[in-house]
């Protein structure tokens, strides 16, 4: 699995990103960025959140919850996951359970 470092590391290069340029987005020095992509140093929590928005990520791919960048980042499905948390817990129940039920068949037609 690839470290928090590795990873700003790894698509700030994708974006063809310096890391003067990043720690002058991100309002920091070159040093700053440097010790985070040697994991000598973790960022805040809000600097996390800035990071992760400056290199079209998230904060989760970021601390190694997935190993999809692109994760989360639809809007479209970003809102209907919002729409889902509003829901009252017995509704979520039924949706999620009905989703479950859906990626299981779509699974099982590829499969076949």
């Amino acid at each position: 699995m690839l470290s928090f470092g590795k990873r700003i590391s790894i698509l700030r290069k994708e974006l063809k990103l310096s890391q003067t340029d990043l720690a002058n987005q991100l309002d920091t020095s070159v040093s700053v960025i440097s010790r985070y992509e040697l994991d000598k140093m973790t960022p805040s929590v809000d600097t996390a959140k800035k990071l992760a928005k400056l290199l079209n990520t998230s904060v989760g791919y970021l601390l190694g919850e997935n190993d999809n960048a692109e994760l989360f980042k639809d809007p479209e499905m970003l809102k209907r996951f919002q729409d889902i948390t509003e829901f009252k817990e017995e509704d979520r129940k039924y949706i999620l359970y009905t989703l479950d039920a859906l990626i299981k068949n779509v699974k099982l037609k590829s499969i076949a």
